[in-house]
This record gives structure tokens, sequence and C-alpha cells, in this order.
């Protein structure tokens, strides 16, 4: 697994380190997969799903939610970046969004739902895209620009990363599980 990066005080490696989880896989395939391995995760979790492994640490429903919000904000800046001309892409305070939208009491079906829906409409809009407009682009408060094809590439990358993390706050909270992929 990679060294986890800072996403504010090191932008273009944070980015480098989410690029490189994706690899040489198609992003839509990776972000296909991600429903069906949150879903085994938070099965597997049990009485663990609310257990942070420390303090400062999100639960596995946390990074749920966390990845749930990525996703809407995903959403929300492919739809920009296609549809105006290089917009302004702000960013967000993963931790005061996670703590505020209290995602450790939320019920894990409705997160997974949510997740599902908006990850299906990304996937669409992914398909029918044409070349010019995933080469579009905005300009992200701490990143630069990001195109549409490279903001995509990257929540697959977040993804995979996030979908380690819960494995492995389940081993640290639970001990290592075998039934895992």
């Amino acid at each position: 697994m990679s060294t986890v990066v800072d996403p504010v005080q090191s932008p273009q490696a944070y980015q480098s380190m989410l690029i490189n989880l994706v690899g040489d896989d198609d992003p839509a395939d990776v972000q296909a997969a991600t429903s069906a391995a949150l879903r085994r995760i938070v099965a597997a979790a049990g009485d663990h799903l609310h257990t942070r492994p420390a303090d400062g640490e999100w639960s596995v429903l946390e990074l749920l939610g966390h990845m749930l919000d990525a996703e809407l904000i995903s959403s929300a800046r492919y739809r920009w970046v296609i549809a105006e001309n290089r917009p302004p892409l702000g960013p967000y305070d993963q931790d005061r969004w996670v703590g505020a939208l209290g995602y450790n009491g939320a019920e894990p079906s409705e997160l997974l739902e949510t997740f599902d829906a908006l990850r299906v409409a990304n996937l669409a809009l992914w398909q029918r895209s044409t070349p010019e407009q995933r080469a579009r682009d905005g300009v992200h408060a701490e990143r630069g620009p990001e195109s549409f094809d490279l903001m995509f590439r990257l929540i697959a990358g977040h993804s995979r990363f996030h979908i380690d993390q819960m494995r492995r706050t389940l081993d640290a909270v639970s001990g290592p599980s075998p039934v895992l992929p």
C-alpha cells in the first residue's frame, strides 16, 4: 500500500498516489467493482462497523461516509467541467464533513444505496462522454487544473485507497480476517 500523502500539503503527490493505485487498469472497471467490495467489507465488519482504530481515525462506517461524500463532490465536479468553461472546483474539509454529517451513527444500507446511485450515474456519464468532454477541465483550488479524465482516474484510486483502509481498520479493531479479498 502507498504511503499516505496529505492532499492539501502535497497535492501533486496525492494525485500521483491515487493514479498509481489504478495503474494500467481501466478506471471505469475499478469503479464498477467498488460497490460490491464495500458491501463485503460492511458485512464482514459486524460489531466493529463503528469502531475507530485510534483517536482521530475513522471507523469503517465513517470511511464509507467519506467515500459517499467524495462521490457526491466528484459527481458535481464532473458535470461542472463538462457544462461550464473552466469552472472553479472548490475543496471541502473531509474531516468536518464526516463529523458534521454523523456517519458513525448512520444506517450502512442508506450510505451504500446513496453511494451506489451516484456511482452508477457517474459511470453512465463517463460512458456517454466524448473525448472532448473528458479533456475539459476545471481549476481545483488546491491542485490546479483537473480534467474530467483526471478526476475520473483519481476517484478510482480514491476508491482503492479507502477500501484498503477499511480492511486495515478492521484488522486493527478485530484482527486479520481471511474473508476479505
